[in-house]
């Protein structure tokens, strides 16, 4: 699934286009959610794609779904 992530001043935010809508990430693997799972405020989770560096923000990223909460 195709989501956008970008820095707000609340902290990281992502937006799935395809259902309009924007939650916090809340939680996360890993510092910066890069390569681990992400999860949103809205309960579900994401399985990020890895980096070698923290990519230029906002930027769209393929991400798998792991759960609907």
């Amino acid at each position: 699934m195709k989501i956008m992530v970008r820095e707000t001043p609340k902290g990281m935010e992502v937006y799935v286009p395809k259902k309009d809508l924007e939650e916090l990430v809340v939680e996360s693997e890993k510092p910066g959610v890069w390569g681990g799972w992400a999860r949103l405020s809205n309960g579900w989770t994401f399985e990020m794609p890895a980096f070698d560096e923290a990519p230029k923000l906002p930027i769209t990223v393929e991400a798998r779904r792991l759960s609907v909460e």
